[in-house]
């Protein structure tokens, strides 16, 4: 049975870990593996898991891929847990979505970023509107990849439904004027991970989404305890130590122009590290190569080293 919205907005208030989809050989999903990495990290201590989000590698995964991995993450996982699954495209798709999400009793839905060639913001709201009248779940939109208003923002917490926005956009000062303008009851989420949970915190995020704490969980939680405690020293410093992982994520690889590429498949060797699974990766993201692959290892050692002297 999924939780009540107050409880979601309850887990949202920690540290959100995506769960990607580990691939075999013949890219085919191996949802033992999911389940194994669910179960692990919230031994760990971790409450709160992004299903079929883009780390997930959401769009290269068909709707009924989209539903079997969050299923299996859902299945594998104690029922204080919450499992928000992600959905997009149109209206009507993302409503068929959200209807085999609530069959399998999913705790929230997050509304991925539109990735729709023309937006006008009182589109947007319309399509959330909809998608929020048919299901009684709530609704967590991921705001990323185009600039809207501060007033798009505040009318979005408004929005029946809407217990969180997770906000991936580069401007703090944006979103403390949407916390100061919106809805007292919805929680923002740090959609940047780690780098962005002090600046983002400060204006009023309460949650953060995992980074390098996807694969070496303690850090996100040691970071949300100092935040939570108005710690800035070590909330500072329990950043600075994912920064340079977190810096590889968002290099181009090799033979590419475009920032980011590397950033799930940087993640899936995080994991492997760690001891966790995987996998393989879908076009269009390309695996590691060689070379990206010796300096993931090296700022994972070096990371290693740095949480070893940090958290006891």
């Amino acid at each position: 049975m999924s939780l009540p919205a107050e409880q979601v907005r309850s887990r949202l208030r920690g540290v959100a870990v995506g769960l990607l989809t580990p691939f075999d050989d013949d890219l085919e999903i191996e949802h033992e593996k999911i389940a194994e990495n669910a179960q692990e990290l919230y031994d760990e201590g971790i409450r709160t898991f992004l299903a079929t989000a883009n780390i997930s590698e959401y769009h290269s995964l068909s709707a009924s891929e989209r539903v079997d991995v969050a299923e299996a993450s859902v299945n594998a996982l104690p029922s204080d847990a919450c499992v928000l699954a992600g959905v997009g495209g149109s209206t009507h798709n993302a409503t068929e979505l959200i209807q085999a999400y609530d069959r399998i009793d999913v705790d929230a839905m997050m509304i991925m970023p539109p990735d729709h060639t023309y937006l006008h913001e009182q589109g947007l709201l319309e399509y959330y509107r909809n998608l929020a009248s048919s299901t009684e779940t709530p609704l967590v939109p991921y705001v990323r990849g185009f600039d809207p208003s501060v007033d798009y923002l505040t009318s979005l917490t408004r929005v029946d439904g809407v217990v969180g926005i997770k906000y991936a956009l580069k401007d703090p000062v944006k979103l403390g004027a949407a916390v100061e303008a919106g809805a007292d009851d919805v929680v923002w989420v740090d959609g940047l991970a780690e780098p962005y949970a002090v600046s983002y915190w400060a204006e009023g995020a309460e949650g953060f989404s995992a980074g390098v704490s996807n694969f070496r969980p303690e850090i996100g939680l040691e970071l949300f305890d100092a935040l939570s405690e108005g710690d800035w020293e070590r909330a500072c410093e329990l950043r600075n130590i994912c920064l340079p992982y977190q810096n590889f994520r968002d290099e181009t690889g090799q033979d590419n122009a475009i920032a980011g590429a590397i950033s799930v498949s940087a993640v899936k060797k995080g994991l492997e590290l760690a001891g966790l699974h995987g996998g393989n990766v879908r076009e269009p993201i390309r695996t590691l190569q060689p070379e990206e692959e010796r300096k993931a290892k090296r700022l994972y050692n070096q990371l290693e080293d740095d949480i070893e002297s940090l958290i006891d």
